[in-house]
């Protein structure tokens, strides 16, 4: 049969170490909340300047439009070249 004081230490001891995980636990959780909110923030930073691009990118060059119209097309015995396809 074990001590009663034997075990109510082990319980102590055991009740102790469990309250530190539980400040450690709730410290991080804060930090996560915190990290969480700048994410948010930065996302919708992320957003508009890619909005931005889009519509750049939607707006007609006027150099490459100006190089197309002066450029001559490719006569019918020239074979179009393969293209290989890239990765991003």
């Amino acid at each position: 049969m074990k001590d009663i004081h034997q075990v109510l230490r082990h319980k102590r001891a055991q009740h102790a170490q469990l309250a530190r995980e539980i400040e450690l636990l709730e410290g991080a959780a804060q930090k996560l909340q915190e990290v969480a909110a700048l994410l948010a923030d930065n996302e919708d930073e992320e957003n508009a300047v890619l909005n931005e691009v889009d519509e750049e990118v939607g707006k007609p060059n006027t150099m490459a439009a100006a190089a197309a119209a002066t450029s001559t097309a490719p006569s019918a015995t020239e074979s179009p070249k393969p293209r290989v396809p890239r990765w991003p």
